[in-house]
Order: C-alpha cells, then structure tokens, then sequence
C-alpha cells in the first residue's frame, strides 16, 4: 500500500514532477496541487493494490480481494508477489545469417 512506498522514492518522485512543471513556467500555486494529483497517480501505477487487475482493467487488486474475501466468506490477503518486467529473462539469439548461409554451402 502507499504507506509501503520508499519516503526516499516518493520525493525523488515529487522531486521530478516539480521541477518538470516548473521548468514549464506553470505558477508554484497550481504547481502544489497538480503535484498532489500526480503522485495520487503514479502510486495507483506502483502500488499493487492500487492496480488494475489484469483480467479486468476496470477492476483495481484492491476491489478483486474484497470482492473474492465477500464470496468465500473468508479474509483473503496477499502474502507475496512476485515482479516480472517485459522481456524480462529473454534473451535475443544473435544471428549472422550471411555466415549461416556460407557454412551451408561450404564457402566458409
């Protein structure tokens, strides 16, 4: 949940946005309350409650294990996950196709 975040990550986090709307001449004002909007985002994005459930995008993890805890009649939490990155562990075979074809043909 968001109070697991890293404090450290969460200001780089703010850090960043503030200086990114800043540099964008928005007034230091408005600057403090889009702030608060957009960290209010990228915690749905990081917090894995907070996202959507992959089988229903309209559905956040959160709502899933409420819903599955009121069906079963029994509480349901999460004790673990596990984080895959896209393309994580897949590594990309690098062929040389011409010295392929010349070993097939024994010019190499």
């Amino acid at each position: 949940n968001e109070g697991d975040l890293d404090p450290a990550a969460v200001e780089k986090e703010k850090k960043f946005l503030t200086d990114q709307a800043l540099e964008s001449g928005t007034p230091i004002g408005v600057v403090e309350k889009m702030i608060e909007g957009r960290i209010r985002k990228w915690q749905e994005e990081v917090v894995l409650l907070k996202q959507p459930f992959v089988m229903n995008p309209d559905q956040t993890i959160e709502q899933l294990i409420a819903e599955t805890a009121k069906e079963t009649g029994s509480p349901v939490t999460v004790k673990a996950f596990v984080r895959f990155a896209l393309g994580e562990g897949v590594e990309k075979k690098v062929d040389d196709f011409a010295a392929e074809v010349a070993s097939m043909t024994g010019q190499g």
